[in-house]
């Protein structure tokens, strides 16, 4: 099974320097400075496949 890729979150709380959200498709919670960098891990990881060294 591929992992979920948190499609859609919601903003669960602020704090002063965070912020933390949960996927509304698998529930995970999470800190939204780790959400963004799933979505650049992941659009890397779409470079490297589309260019092959």
């Amino acid at each position: 099974m591929e992992p979920c890729k948190h499609p859609r979150v919601r903003v669960l709380t602020r704090e002063e320097d965070a912020e933390f959200v949960e996927c509304l498709e698998c529930g995970e919670v999470f800190d939204s400075h780790e959400f963004n960098d799933m979505a650049i891990e992941e659009r890397n990881q779409k470079e490297a496949d589309l260019n092959p060294e």
